[in-house]
């Protein structure tokens, strides 16, 4: 992401600089939000941990007139607009009819989430836990929702715990960046790479050799670099005054058509990546 957000500082001239916490956490997350709110920005531009937490500092930004725009939280309240890469419902469908297939359409299957309270991780795998019971009738949801708290050992053990309560799992779907790591490595260590399906988010420089040895299957993403962009293109539309409307063309891969939907806008920027083609997306 903060490749996209210095390309765009280039290419504007505006000062666009990205902050964070040492480790995927609410409270340290919330900590450097207020901290950026009390620079006074033109613009707050935020990916949530967890969008709840944000809520009353996002609220004290958009009071002193800085304008928020979220990415991954589309059910934020306290935005001006929140920017997706695709259709989280869309997407979801798509990781289930991916898992389907190099499942053959049967057998039984898990979920992991990063947070149980991501708007985005249940999104997704709620509409495709919702398509496997319309479309793939021999396929079974067994457990839970698997919280990892984008933790790669969590992930790592949930499924190697899994592997000993229920030995005929065929597929595993992943939210977080790090859940089909974790469960490929649990995988790939109980010498079952390319027995069980393994479909998910996540990028080639996490999941790459998981992907060459087969204990992941295939990895969909968006290039987070696009994502930068459209957030800050966007924020700086509206500094501008331009009004944002649904089709319009923001100019950047994967949103040229966007979709506009009360506060959120859509792009369609996912891409599947498996062995054969990770070597195009150095990322």
């Amino acid at each position: 992401m903060e490749t996209g957000i210095q390309e765009f500082s280039k290419d504007t001239g505006v000062k666009a600089v990205m902050q964070g916490p040492s480790k995927a956490d609410a409270a340290l997350q919330l900590q450097v939000v207020e901290d950026a709110i009390a620079q006074k920005p033109d613009a707050l531009l935020v990916v949530p941990f967890k969008p709840e937490t944000l809520e009353p500092a996002l609220k004290k930004a958009l009071e002193q007139g800085i304008v928020v725009i979220t990415h991954e939280a589309s059910n934020a309240q306290n935005v001006t607009y929140d920017v997706e890469a695709f259709d989280n419902a869309a997407y979801g469908r798509h990781l289930m009819d991916e898992l389907a297939k190099r499942m053959n359409y049967e057998g039984k299957y898990v979920v992991f989430v990063g947070s149980l309270t991501s708007t985005t991780h249940n999104e997704w795998v709620d509409a495709a836990i919702a398509w496997q019971k319309e479309k793939y009738p021999k396929m079974q949801f067994i457990g839970t929702k698997y919280e990892t708290n984008d933790d790669v050992q969590k992930a790592y053990q949930i499924m190697k715990d899994l592997l000993k309560t229920h030995p005929d799992i065929k597929g595993v779907q992943g939210s977080s960046a790090v859940d089909v790591v974790g469960a490929g490595q649990a995988i790939e260590e109980a010498g079952l790479a390319g027995k069980i399906a393994v479909v998910g988010t996540s990028i080639p420089s996490y999941a790459g050799d998981l992907l060459k040895s087969g204990a992941i299957s295939l990895i969909s993403c968006w290039d987070p670099a696009k994502a930068g962009y459209a957030m800050n293109k966007v924020a700086l539309m509206v500094l501008q005054g331009q009004k944002i409307e649904d089709g319009m063309d923001l100019g950047v891969p994967g949103y040229e058509k966007i979709k506009l939907v009360g506060k959120v806008i859509y792009g369609s920027a996912w891409i599947d990546i498996d062995k054969d083609n990770m070597d195009q997306y150095p990322f």
